[in-house]
């Protein structure tokens, strides 16, 4: 009985790493945190069909949608550490949610192993292709002169784009009056009918419209243009100085994953994102691919977790 127990425990020692180097071997599941159809689904669907083509891996997009995708990354955080669930997380909800939530059940430091930055958008400041602001300094001349008097759209309060809003209004030493939405399809509505006259918004969810001529951008929030909406000056380059509001999706596992199975994940996702096929499909949702280390993911989520804690505090924005 001894001579058979050592040897079953000698055949798992080397089962296990056999496992390890062959992954996968099921199905990878990646979270979406939010609902079919919007961005983040649209892109999580974009790079699991490109990696099962590419790998032959089975990667199927599993929608968890809710709080402001918080309950999606709080499934992922309690998810077996193996490798077959992953999560698309974004600067929202990684970076500002745990300054939002008083309560968020998990830390987007500490409970997940990031893999790969997968893509990269800015906040975009738009008006109407008719409306009398043609430029952002028409805005901020105008704001100037009458504090309060200009109203702006955003997806929701504490989001990204809400908060750019603040930062924005914090450099340039103005007064707009916030006008929540409950997403960018009806805060565009509203802009579109002449509701509100200034809305900040991902490229994503203007990107149609802005091809379409209905709105003009007057600026984007990143630090060097968009190679998508090259014509559009950064808020930066206009008078505030450093100003850089990036939206980045990232793929992460739970905390606990084993770093060789984190590394391969990683490789395989950057021959998705270097290839044309798929920089051309994100390029006509409003994003660019970008990919890099595990390491460097992790930089970018602990760097924005740290920016992101005093501009909510000064936005008064809270969650439930």
């Amino acid at each position: 009985m001894t001579r058979k127990l050592l040897l079953a425990l000698a055949s798992l020692a080397f089962v296990t790493p056999t496992m390890a180097q062959t992954y996968p071997v099921n199905p990878i599941s990646i979270i979406v945190p939010f609902t079919p159809g919007g961005g983040t689904d649209s892109m999580t669907r974009l790079v699991s069909n490109q990696l099962s083509e590419q790998t032959g891996w089975n990667v199927i997009a599993e929608n968890r949608a809710g709080a402001g995708g918080t309950i999606g990354l709080a499934t992922a955080a309690r998810a077996t550490p193996d490798g077959y669930r992953l999560v698309m997380g974004q600067v929202d909800n990684l970076a500002v949610a745990p300054w939002l939530y008083p309560n968020l059940s998990y830390d987007s430091v500490k409970d997940f192993s990031p893999i790969v930055n997968v893509a990269g958008t800015s906040v975009i400041i738009v008006t109407r292709a008719d409306s009398p602001y043609k430029t952002l300094e028409d805005v901020t001349k105008a704001a100037k002169a009458k504090p309060n008097s200009i109203d702006y759209a955003s997806p929701g309060a504490g989001t990204i784009t809400h908060l750019a809003a603040v930062l924005f209004q914090e450099k340039a030493g103005v007064t707009l009056q916030h006008v929540p939405y409950k997403g960018s399809a009806p805060a565009m509505a509203d802009l579109l009918g002449g509701q509100v006259p200034i809305l900040f918004t991902s490229i994503p969810s203007a990107f149609a419209q802005l091809r379409a001529g209905t709105i003009r951008g007057l600026a984007v929030t990143s630090s060097e243009r968009s190679t998508i909406l090259p014509d559009v000056p950064t808020v930066a380059e206009l008078g505030y100085k450093d100003f850089d509001v990036t939206v980045w999706y990232g793929l992460l596992a739970p905390a606990g994953t084993p770093d060789d199975i984190v590394q391969k994940v990683n490789t395989e996702m950057n021959k998705v994102l270097s290839s044309d096929e798929l920089k051309k499909a994100m390029n006509a949702q409003g994003a660019e691919p970008l990919g890099g280390t595990s390491a460097e993911f992790a930089a970018t989520i602990a760097r924005d977790h740290k920016k992101w804690g005093p501009i909510v505090e000064a936005s008064g924005a809270k969650a439930n």
